[in-house]
């Protein structure tokens, strides 16, 4: 789901002149990803990869910008970018395909996995929606909607799995 043209020129235009901005009135990342509160905590000593210097004697000095903080205008932007590639290449998607989102999610709206679904060319498409679910499915959600998700990828995997290797012993 894109913005309206001239809000999205906003856009650009203020993340150009203020790139590291933080958004606003935009609630943290964790707070919208991250369901299960005990999970939600635990954000601040994520490792995957961000290392903020100016935390380094503290224990959140490795952590991702995106569930410690608000997002930054230039993040936004290149989000907004990424989105309207992907729109305008939805049609081509022609593999399998297995898309899950949470009902619950405001990171990104269930609507845009609608649509993604219903615009891609695949014949071998899914697409399933879990109630109360936010946007961190496999690692912000209580561990029984957790475990339905990655069973529901394992049962996914596995259905085709046997389809190929179906094809193959032919």
């Amino acid at each position: 789901m894109v913005p309206p043209k001239l809000l999205a020129q906003i856009l650009f235009g203020i993340a150009n002149i203020l790139p590291k901005q933080k958004l606003f009135p935009q609630k943290k990342l964790s707070v919208a990803a991250f369901r299960d509160l005990k999970k939600r905590e635990m954000t601040a000593y994520n490792v995957i990869g961000y290392r903020d210097k100016s935390r380094l004697r503290t224990a959140t000095a490795y952590n991702v910008i995106g569930y410690r903080d608000k997002p930054r205008l230039w993040t936004a932007v290149e989000m907004l970018k990424t989105t309207q590639e992907i729109e305008k290449r939805l049609e081509r998607v022609s593999l399998p395909l297995l898309i899950l989102h949470g009902e619950a999610d405001i990171v990104t709206d269930p609507s845009v996995s609608k649509t993604f679904y219903e615009k891609a060319s695949s014949s071998d498409k899914k697409l399933k929606l879990y109630k109360d679910a936010y946007h961190s499915l496999l690692e912000g959600e209580p561990d029984e909607m957790t475990i339905q998700v990655f069973s529901d990828i394992i049962l996914w995997l596995d259905e085709h799995s046997l389809k190929h290797s179906s094809f193959s012993s032919n």
